[in-house]
C-alpha cells in the first residue's frame, strides 16, 4: 500500500476569512486579506510523488488471473468426473447388465439341456430332447451372448478368458458327450450307453458347469468394479461442484476483500474529502492511503486543491485591488462632480454674471457711436467700432462656449428624432442665408434615430452653416446630406463644392478655438465643429473629414439605429 503525502487535518473547521492567500503578494494595510495556508502537511503534500509499484490494474488482473486458474482447474476436474460418471454409469446399466443377465440365462438352459439329455438317455423318449435341441441350435455351441454384448465385454480380459473357458468346457461336453450318446440312443436305445461313458459325461459337465458359473462370477466382479468406480466418479464430481461452489464463494469473497479495500474504501475516504474541500475548507489536505491508480489520483487531488488555495489567495488580492481601485474611482467621481458642479457655476456666472457687463459695454459704446459718432476725429471713431466688434464677439464666444459646456449636461430624456423633420426647421432656420448665397440644399431621405433633438438639429445646423460659409466666391454652393445604412448605425454625409480643407487639418478643425482663416475674412469663434464632434460622441457615433478630389468636403457621422434602443428595424423615411 503507498500512502499518498500529507498528514490529518486540524479536526477544527476553518472560518471564511482564515483561508490561504499563498504565496502572491496582496495589498498591505486594513483591507489587505488574511493569509491562506494550504493546511498541515501541505508542503509535503505539494512534493509527493505519485504511488510507486504495482499498478491496480495489474494487482487486479493478476489475483483475477489467480482467481480463473483455481476456477479452471476446479471445473476441468469436475468435467472428467462427469464423463467417468456417464461412461461407468452406462456400462453397469448397459452391457455388463445384460452380460449377466444372458449369462444366467444360458447358465439354466445349460441345466436344462443336461437334464434333457440324461431323461432321452434312461427313456429312449425324443420329446425329452426339446430343451436340448432349444439350447444347442448349432451342433456343439451353447451362445451365452448376443454378439453386440459380446464384443463389448470381451474388451476386459479376464470376461474374454471365462467367456473361452465356458464356451470350450461347453463344446467339448456336448461334442464329446451328449451328441454322440443322444445319437447311440436313438440307434440302440437306452442301453446303448454305458455306465462308464455316462460318468465321463457327468463329469465333463461337472466341468462346463463350473466353467459357466465361473464366468458368470467374473462378470459379477468386472460390474462390480465398474459399479465402485461409479460410486468413486460420482463422489469425485459431488466433491468437485462443492470445491466450485465453496472456491467461487471463496474467491468471490477474496476478490470483494481486496476492491474494498483498494478501491471503495479508498475512493469512498477520497471523496469525503474532497467533498469537505468543495465545501470551502481549503485547509483540510487530501491524504489517502491507496494502491497505484487511486494513489495517483488522491496526489492529484492535493495538487488541485493547493493550486485551488492559490488561485483562491491570488482572487483575494485581485478582489482587493478591486475594491481600492473602486474607491479611487469612487474618489474621482466625487472629484470630477464637484469639478462638474464648479463648472456649471462657471456656466451660470458666463451666462448672468459676465455676460451682463459686456451687455452693457457693447450698449454704450453704441451710444457712444451713435452720439458723437462724427464728431471726433477719424481715429476715435475707429477706437469706438473696435470696441463695439470686440463686445459683440466676445458675447458669441462666451455664449458658443456656454453652448459647448452644455452638451450632455442638460438631463434632457433620449426620444426617438424624425430627422426629416428636423432638417425641415434646420433649413427653415437657414433660409435666410440660403436665400442670400444661392445656395442649393438636398438631402437623401432621413431615418429616425434616438437622441436629444435639440442638440441633432444643432449639429445639421453647424454642419450646413459651415458648409455654406466656407464656398467658393467663384460658384453657388452646392450642399447635399447623404445617409446609408450600416450593420448597426446610420452613417450620415454632408458634402459641400466650397474651399475644401487640407487633409493635413482634418483633425485640427475639431479642435475648440482652432481656425483656419483670419476672422476678417470668415467670422466665427471656432466652436463649429467641435461641438458637432461633442454632439456626436454624446450619441455614441464618430466624427471625420474625407476631401473631396473634385473640391469642396465631405464631413461623415454616424448615428445609431433605433432598433440598438429597442426600436424596430431602421429605414429611412
Amino acid at each position: 500500500m503507498v500512502a499518498v503525502t500529507g498528514t490529518a487535518g486540524t479536526g477544527q473547521e476553518p472560518a471564511p476569512d482564515d483561508l490561504p492567500t499563498g504565496d502572491r503578494a496582496a495589498p498591505t494595510g486594513p483591507e489587505a486579506p488574511e493569509p491562506i495556508d494550504a493546511g498541515p502537511g501541505s508542503a509535503t503534500a505539494h512534493e509527493g510523488a505519485p504511488p510507486t509499484g504495482p499498478s491496480l490494474r495489474r494487482r487486479l488482473g493478476g489475483l483475477l488471473v489467480v482467481a480463473a486458474t483455481i476456477l479452471l482447474a476446479v471445473v476441468v476436474v469436475s468435467v472428467v468426473a462427469l464423463v467417468n460418471v456417464v461412461r461407468f454409469q452406462d456400462d453397469v446399466t448397459n452391457p455388463y447388465f445384460n452380460a449377466i443377465t444372458q449369462a444366467d440365462s444360458a447358465y439354466v438352459s445349460l441345466i436344462d439341456a443336461e437334464s434333457s439329455v440324461r431323461a432321452y438317455l434312461a427313456s429312449g423318449t425324443a420329446l425329452n430332447l426339446e430343451a436340448f435341441d432349444r439350447s444347442f441350435v448349432t451342433e456343439g455351441e451353447v451362445a451365452l451372448h448376443d454378439p453386440r454384448t459380446a464384443q463389448i465385454v470381451t474388451k476386459s480380459a479376464p470376461v474374454a478368458d471365462g467367456l473361452d473357458a465356458a464356451h470350450q468346457a461347453i463344446h467339448e461336453w456336448a461334442l464329446t458327450f451328449a451328441l454322440p450318446a443322444v445319437e447311440k440312443v436313438r440307434e440302440g436305445g437306452p442301453d446303448a450307453v454305458s455306465t462308464d461313458e455316462r460318468l465321463e459325461g457327468a463329469r465333463l459337465f461337472n466341468e462346463a458347469r463350473v466353467a459357466t458359473s465361473d464366468y458368470i462370477k467374473v462378470l459379477r466382479d468386472v460390474r462390480e468394479e465398474k459399479v465402485q468406480s461409479l460410486d468413486f466418479w460420482t463422489q469425485v464430481l459431488f466433491g468437485s461442484v462443492v470445491v466450485l461452489v465453496v472456491a467461487a464463494i471463496l474467491v468471490g469473497s477474496f476478490l470483494w476483500s481486496l476492491l474494498k479495500r483498494w478501491i471503495t474504501e479508498p475512493v469512498t475516504t477520497l471523496a469525503h474529502q474532497v467533498r469537505v474541500v468543495s465545501a470551502g475548507q481549503l485547509r483540510q489536505p487530501v491524504s489517502v492511503q491507496a494502491p497505484g491508480e487511486i494513489g495517483a489520483l488522491a496526489v492529484d487531488v492535493e495538487h488541485m486543491r493547493q493550486e485551488l488555495v492559490s488561485q483562491v489567495a491570488e482572487i483575494r488580492a485581485s478582489h482587493a485591488e478591486v475594491e481600492h481601485s473602486h474607491e479611487l474611482l469612487a474618489a474621482q467621481a466625487r472629484e470630477l462632480a464637484r469639478s462638474n458642479r464648479d463648472l456649471e457655476q462657471f456656466a451660470y456666472v458666463a451666462s448672468h454674471d459676465l455676460q451682463e457687463p459686456l451687455r452693457k459695454v457693447a450698449s454704450f459704446t453704441q451710444l457712444l457711436k451713435k452720439r458723437y459718432g462724427g464728431q471726433l476725429d477719424e481715429r476715435a471713431d475707429q477706437y469706438i467700432d473696435f470696441a463695439v466688434d470686440g463686445a459683440k464677439r466676445m458675447q458669441r464666444l462666451i455664449q458658443d462656449l456656454l453652448g459647448f459646456s452644455r452638451v450632455g449636461r442638460t438631463g434632457s430624456e433620449r426620444v426617438p428624432v424624425d430627422l426629416e423633420k428636423s432638417f425641415a426647421v434646420v433649413l427653415s432656420d437657414l433660409d435666410e442665408r440660403i436665400t442670400e448665397t444661392g445656395a442649393t440644399v438636398t438631402h437623401d431621405p432621413l431615418p429616425t434615430v434616438r437622441g436629444e433633438k435639440a442638440l441633432l438639429e444643432q449639429l445639421f445646423v453647424n454642419l450646413l452653416g459651415n458648409a455654406i460659409k466656407f464656398r467658393d466666391p467663384e460658384r453657388p454652393p452646392v450642399v447635399h446630406v447623404g445617409v446609408r445604412a450600416l450593420d448597426k448605425a446610420w452613417e450620415f454625409s454632408v458634402s459641400d463644392n466650397g474651399i475644401g480643407i487640407d487633409a493635413q487639418y482634418a483633425e485640427r478643425v475639431f479642435v475648440i478655438f482652432q481656425r483656419l482663416h483670419p476672422k476678417d475674412v470668415y467670422e466665427g469663434t471656432g466652436i463649429g465643429l467641435a461641438l458637432c464632434k461633442r454632439i456626436v460622441e454624446h450619441h455614441g457615433g464618430e466624427i471625420w473629414i474625407e476631401p473631396n478630389e473634385d473640391g469642396g468636403t465631405t464631413v461623415r457621422f454616424t448615428l445609431a439605429h433605433l432598433s440598438v434602443d429597442g426600436g424596430g428595424a431602421p429605414s429611412p423615411t
